[in-house]
């Protein structure tokens, strides 16, 4: 009896565990580290996929296209998808969104002025992939979804530009001094033209509610900065308040549908005749389109047994995977070969953006302390290949005199165990 007294008597009350989990909530942005892997993992494949296609973005998404523009207007009248190609037929106004949606994906893989750069990523992923919606491996339907999330994300508090510029920010108002920031208004000048061409021309961009969208946006950003520099007490305080909020909601969001895109594929397969019978993967390793490596999808297809095991194996992660979030240790196991399959199928199946998509919506459930450690990783390995270029020479850490460096100031933290940024 003594020992449940005091187990009871040490037990901490319900409403005081509610406040500080409301307080939590409220008061921070979660998974800073996750949401920055995910902002860089979907940038990325986005960027490269844009980047590899320049040499057929005239068929794919341009005017030389199979899917002609008069098709697609036809589409788009009909089921509102937002695209901003429907505003002319011009071969340089394609051009032009193209270059857009590349800086774009430039900009949010970097985190260089997040807000800006993940609207019009937003904008540049909605128009190619409207224009010509049977372009795309699966992992275009991923991207797709991330690109609206990562909009209400605060994914660049952590390895971006925008923290270390925050950084300085901060330094200087240690230091007493008053921060400058034009580049900010500018770009928020600059939208104005577009929100306003978009408009005016809503009868051609689609569904009404991302215009909407975009406009809210805007008007939020514009009402953070003139609060952030008339009123920086409560008023800013709430703001921030409101913005952890959102974010942490679309955080679950994310999970949830990772889990849902998994739980969906497994289940479908189940009922698949091929994926009972443990055959299903022999099937695209003897199709062209799916053989960048013959010799490889030879050998494994001439492997019974290493089909069986891989056909059943994926069905199995695949279905478990959500129900194995309450074990950390179990989840993190089917995470890592979840991203080992991914991997292979971007090696042997030839879908390199399709994997890298999957991984980076994969990376929401990776723990904190792997991020932190890899980024720690890259951040050394990083400081001392610019150590290496630098004209003091590779042997010198960059110091005057040639000395090593003290303690702690090698890997930039200077005897401080907190993480450092991939850019500072």
């Amino acid at each position: 009896m003594s020992d449940r007294t005091t187990a009871a008597a040490g037990r901490e009350p319900f409403d005081r565990r509610l406040a500080r989990a409301v307080q939590r909530v409220t008061a921070t942005a979660l998974g800073p580290y996750q949401s920055a892997v995910v902002r860089i993992g979907f940038a990325a494949a986005w960027l490269f996929f844009l980047l590899r296609e320049i040499p057929h973005r005239h068929e794919l998404y341009g005017p030389d296209g199979p899917w002609a523009w008069d098709m697609a207007q036809e589409l788009v009248a009909a089921n509102r998808a937002f695209t901003v190609l429907m505003w002319s037929d011009s071969g340089l106004w394609f051009e032009i969104v193209y270059a857009l949606a590349v800086l774009s994906a430039a900009a949010l893989l970097v985190g260089w002025r997040t807000r800006a750069a993940s609207a019009l990523f937003l904008v540049g992923v909605l128009s190619l992939q409207n224009r010509s919606v049977f372009m795309g491996d699966g992992g275009d339907n991923v991207i797709h979804l991330m690109a609206l999330y990562l909009v209400f994300t605060r994914c660049a508090r952590v390895w971006s530009l925008d923290a270390r510029r925050a950084a300085r920010a901060a330094e200087a108002r240690a230091a007493g001094e008053r921060p400058r920031d034009l580049v900010g208004p500018l770009l928020w000048g600059l939208a104005v033209p577009g929100l306003v061409a978009a408009t005016l021309l809503r009868d051609r961009s689609g569904e009404p509610w991302l215009l909407v969208l975009l406009w809210l946006l805007w008007a939020a950003q514009g009402a953070w900065w003139l609060v952030g520099r008339r009123a920086p007490g409560q008023p800013l305080a709430l703001l921030d308040v409101l913005a952890n909020l959102l974010h942490n909601a679309v955080l679950v969001v994310i999970m949830a549908e990772v889990c849902l895109i998994y739980a969906t594929a497994g289940w479908y397969k189940v009922q698949g005749s091929r994926w009972q019978d443990g055959t299903a993967l022999y099937y695209p390793l003897k199709l062209d389109y799916f053989t960048p490596w013959p010799f490889l999808s030879d050998v494994l297809a001439a492997s019974g047994i290493m089909v069986m095991v891989v056909t059943y194996g994926t069905v199995i992660v695949q279905v478990a995977f959500p129900f194995t979030l309450f074990n950390r240790k179990v989840k993190n196991v089917l995470l890592a070969v979840m991203m080992v399959e991914h991997a292979g199928i971007a090696v042997l199946l030839g879908l390199p953006f399709f994997s890298l998509a999957m991984i980076a919506a994969d990376a929401v459930f990776l723990p904190t302390v792997f991020l932190v450690w890899a980024g720690a990783r890259v951040a050394r390995g990083r400081d001392r290949l610019l150590r290496r270029t630098r004209p003091d020479g590779p042997g010198g850490a960059g110091r005057s005199d040639g000395s090593a460096p003290p303690p702690g100031e090698e890997d930039g933290t200077a005897g401080d165990a907190a993480p450092r940024t991939l850019v500072g």
